[in-house]
């Protein structure tokens, strides 16, 4: 499900369209819903990066991927990431198949950031809510 379609869409503070998909911004997290088959790397991130720095700044934030469509992250470049998103507290995946599932523990072995995977939309931003709550 879209943020689009739930009903986190009123709560959104702002909406940005970048080259890679589209970004929900909350006031304490992202939910970035990527474009199908773009493959995310270090370097075509950095708009993203920008927005959230805008967003921010250097208070602690959460990102919940929202896989609703297959699109995969160059995964050799997680260090950079890691390195980069120091203050990104918690990071959600939700996943709508089982290779997506797949894909996230795939992932989980390179990022180290606070993960998690969901099913449901509203669950992740539950978590993520918690999550950042439990850290102040």
């Amino acid at each position: 499900m879209s943020v689009t379609e739930s009903t986190l869409y009123p709560s959104v503070i702002a909406q940005e369209t970048i080259a890679l998909g589209n970004l929900f911004f909350f006031d304490n997290y992202v939910i970035a819903e990527f474009h199908e088959g773009v493959n995310i790397s270090y370097e075509n991130f950095k708009e993203s990066k920008v927005l959230m720095k805008k967003y921010f700044g250097n208070r602690k934030f959460g990102f919940i991927g929202n896989r609703i469509n297959s699109y995969s992250i160059v995964i050799s470049e997680a260090p950079l990431f890691n390195e980069t998103f120091k203050n990104l507290s918690a990071y959600a995946t939700v996943t709508y198949n089982a290779f997506a599932e797949k894909v996230f523990d795939v992932e989980n072995h390179f990022f180290k950031f606070n993960k998690k995977n969901f099913t449901c939309l509203l669950e992740s931003t539950n978590w993520v809510e918690k999550t950042l709550k439990n850290q102040y």
